[in-house]
């Protein structure tokens, strides 16, 4: 794999089939950034929008997984789909090999209850695009925290040794990410071994699938303290904000509660991460989740944490696609790109 940073100086993975193309970029008069590995689902022949407009050359890869391999499919443009490259548009064409979205359990159904649809899911129905973009819009938008992190960033300078812990629900925990190595924050501890090959980085998991800043708390001491971590992921959010979750005022308490026992416990520093909005046609969201994401925004400012701002930065991204585009679950859980958008959103603190 190759590295290529876009405009705004972060580091995006470009995949192989990508990474062949690249030659062709060196010629262009304007900047280049390139999208690898963006996720759409096809309904039917409608358009499909990318997050950016496409460039024709090198000309865009479509895929039948997020990474390549011996089991990928690669689907021809002009025979399984079409480009619309004014608009930005992706659509399946009559005999297409690509999946068809409105064969889903789930397809059509609003206020639904997974619950009542055995085998839910989007496995299976995404395709993956490669494509490189002339649009200036920088992304991610996230302020470095290295003020905020400065223990971390000196035993990461100086070949040191830095235990991460993640602590969160099931989209920490890895949900729907289709190997542990894509979960965000594993990607993002790789990244940080390649940057500061001399330090000592060692990744663990905390988190627990359903768990709300209660039941963090009451797993803080096992699963989070015990284990003596330099440098902590609380990552909430997204069960807090369902219905019958956590009212927002206790939200924020817990989250400082976490803090206050992490640092009077540990020398381990803090990094906030916001959530993402589930599926707005899913029963149990109060889809209220933007609340959420400006109250650990809160939290962290009050408490002079790091704040990886995720939510914005899905907002912005995706603001031409579906939500179905970038859930595994077809709910709340990302697949391998919506896991790619926390981890360039932690690339982005500066670490």
């Amino acid at each position: 794999m190759i590295p290529w940073l876009n405009r705004a100086g972060f580091r995006l993975i470009a995949l192989a089939p990508l990474a062949l193309m690249l030659g062709c970029l060196h010629g262009a008069r304007h900047p280049v950034s390139l999208r690898s590995g963006e996720s759409l689902v096809l309904i039917g022949e409608e358009p499909a929008t990318l997050a950016d407009i496409p460039l024709r050359r090198p000309a865009p890869v479509v895929r039948s997984s997020y990474l390549p391999g011996t089991n990928t499919f690669t689907y021809a443009e002009g025979r399984d789909y079409q480009i619309d490259y004014t608009l930005g548009t992706l659509s399946r064409m009559p005999g297409s090999q690509l999946p068809d979205f409105r064969t889903n359990r789930l397809f059509g159904k609003e206020e639904f209850d997974h619950n009542q649809f055995p085998g839910f899911g989007n496995k299976g129905f995404f395709a993956f695009v490669d494509y490189a973009t002339g649009a200036t819009n920088p992304w991610p938008v996230q302020a470095p925290q290295i003020a905020l992190l400065p223990k971390t960033h000196a035993k990461l300078n100086s070949g040191g040794t830095v235990r991460l812990v993640a602590f969160g629900d099931s989209i920490t925990a890895g949900g729907d990410a289709s190997a542990p190595s894509l979960i965000y924050w594993e990607r993002w501890a790789d990244e940080l071994r390649r940057r500061h090959p001399a330090a000592t980085i060692t990744a663990v998991n905390g988190s627990t699938g359903g768990d709300r800043t209660v039941e963090g708390l009451s797993r803080l001491q096992a699963r989070v303290l015990e284990t003596h971590p330099d440098l902590v992921l609380v990552a909430f959010g997204m069960n807090d904000h369902n219905k019958g979750g956590t009212p927002l005022p206790q939200f924020e308490t817990n989250l400082k509660e976490m803090i206050t026992r992490i640092r009077s416990t540990t020398s381990a520093e803090v990094i906030l991460l916001s959530a993402f909005p589930p599926n707005p046609k899913w029963k149990f969201g109060s889809h209220h989740m933007e609340d959420y994401a400006l109250a650990t925004e809160r939290v962290a400012r009050e408490t002079a944490c790091a704040h990886a701002d995720v939510f914005r930065n899905w907002q912005a991204l995706v603001q031409r696609k579906k939500p179905e585009d970038l859930l595994g679950n077809n709910i709340n859980h990302p697949n391998d790109y919506g896991h790619s958008i926390y981890f360039q959103v932690l690339g982005a603190l500066g670490l």
